[in-house]
């Protein structure tokens, strides 16, 4: 039975299901799912990830969790966890550019959170000098600080969508219609607008609010687990600060946009990032958030610019020109440098 098999029986016995129960069943089904099966990335894949792009990226970030660690006292011993690792590129990169901090290497404890056995053979085959664990649940975690590191994992996890109509607040749901998936609309109720933030409550018909319950969930068990370990994560991922009434669900197939309720199982479905909510379940989990800012304001502020300078020393013509173009990529508020933000958070006072 194929994905389209599968969900048609799935919604035949339940005539609709939620946005958030398609796109979970899309992505994480153990025998359709897209991330259970084959590797995504790269040019050969349907999309690149920043440190597909340049080496650059995962620098910093190690750079990044350098510097936390020596703001936490330098722990003998600490979790460096990574949520979907994707081929472990970012991971490789971050240890290679930390590789003289005394002390680091050996203090770290190298964990994987990853749904796909074809990426978690990636990870263990390219990190295997770190003798990396994979884990299914942060309960796995072992009791000792922890550093996290969630580079394009949130966009991922399932969202429901919530639509204004003139007879009120509707939610948006997947069904069949002469054998085909359609998006469709539950009944209007208002306990619906109780779900949709008091700013939206009374706008204008074909506004959609988006919600996920699986990253707010998700966002406070892991704040809990730094407040209760001590330690800090990163997330990066591209989104909002506050919603602005405007759906954001995507599918992307072969490097290009696809429709969403095509191809099941063979399509990437994302949705942009709402980072208000998730600073609000961070602190709700008992952390401290910083101020949200741009990839591009993070990425030079830990010396990026100064990185691409030292490569393009020893770099050929054509290499200088690659370079030039990953960089401007990655922090260019025309390319990422702007649709992507990055949150801190932390048990502690972090230095700016």
């Amino acid at each position: 039975m194929n994905g389209f098999e599968s969900l048609r029986a799935v919604i035949e016995k339940a005539g609709a299901i939620s946005v958030a129960e398609f796109m979970q069943l899309a992505l994480q089904h153990p025998d359709f799912g897209y991330y259970r099966h084959g590797d995504p990335l790269g040019q050969a894949g349907d999309f690149i990830t920043a440190p597909e792009i340049s080496q650059m990226f995962g620098e910093m970030i190690g750079l990044w969790c350098a510097d936390v660690w020596r703001q936490m006292g330098k722990p003998e011993s600490f979790v460096l966890l990574e949520l979907g690792a994707g081929r472990g590129t970012l991971m490789q990169d971050a240890l290679r550019a930390t590789a003289k901090i005394v002390g680091f290497h050996q203090a770290l404890r190298l964990h994987f959170l990853e749904s796909s056995a074809t990426l978690r053979a990636m990870q263990r085959e390219k990190l295997a000098a770190f003798d990396p664990v994979h884990i299914s649940d942060l309960a796995e975690l072992p009791s000792l600080p922890v550093l996290v590191i969630a580079n394009e994992f949130f966009d991922a996890l399932p969202i429901r969508q919530f639509e204004k109509t003139f007879h009120g607040w509707c939610e948006r749901l997947v069904t069949l219609r002469d054998g085909s998936l359609v998006f469709t609309l539950s009944p209007p109720d208002p306990a619906l607008a109780l779900l949709v933030p008091a700013a939206l409550r009374e706008a204008h018909p074909n506004t959609v609010y988006e919600v996920s319950p699986a990253s707010v969930n998700f966002m406070r068990d892991l704040a809990r687990q730094i407040a209760q370990r001590g330690g800090a994560a990163i997330v990066i991922d591209y989104g909002y600060a506050e919603p602005d009434g405007k759906p954001t669900l995507q599918a992307v197939a072969n490097h290009a946009f696809a429709d969403v309720l095509a191809n099941v199982g063979e399509a990437d479905i994302t949705a942009l990032v709402d980072f208000g909510m998730l600073r609000g379940a961070a602190m709700a989990g008992g952390v401290k958030p910083a101020p949200l800012v741009t990839q591009g304001e993070f990425l030079r502020h830990l010396g990026i610019d100064l990185r691409a300078d030292q490569l393009k020393r020893r770099a050929t013509p054509e290499q200088v020109v690659a370079i030039d173009a990953a960089l401007h990529r990655l922090t260019d508020n025309s390319q990422m440098g702007s649709l992507f933000k990055v949150l801190t958070l932390s048990s502690f006072d972090m230095e700016s």
